[in-house]
């Protein structure tokens, strides 16, 4: 992974992986891996608002993406209308030929 140029952006990530961490804990915790004697509502709120970060950071990390990231264009359509005859296989550009 490369580092963010926009901190926002890697706390974004971080707050990301650490909310994923604590998700999985309870998560575990309510299926029965350390098994919590009172498993109550206030643990599914938590459960749930644990969620809803998850999702917020993520569209707000998606958005940056979409915003700064140059398009692949690996698809059928793109390489279509690529002109292929102009291409070397040595990546050197190509010569125009004398007539």
């Amino acid at each position: 992974m490369t580092a963010d140029s926009d901190s926002h952006i890697a706390w974004q990530r971080a707050q990301v992986r650490k909310h994923r961490a604590a998700l999985k804990e309870l998560e575990i915790a309510r299926f029965g891996g350390a098994a919590i004697p009172t498993f109550n509502r206030k643990t599914e709120q938590a459960i749930s608002e644990l969620k809803r970060k998850i999702t917020e950071a993520e569209r707000c990390i998606g958005d940056y993406e979409r915003r700064t990231k140059r398009p692949l264009a690996t698809d059928g359509r793109s390489l279509a209308s690529v002109s292929w005859s102009h291409w070397d296989a040595n990546g050197t550009t190509p010569q125009r030929r004398r007539a």
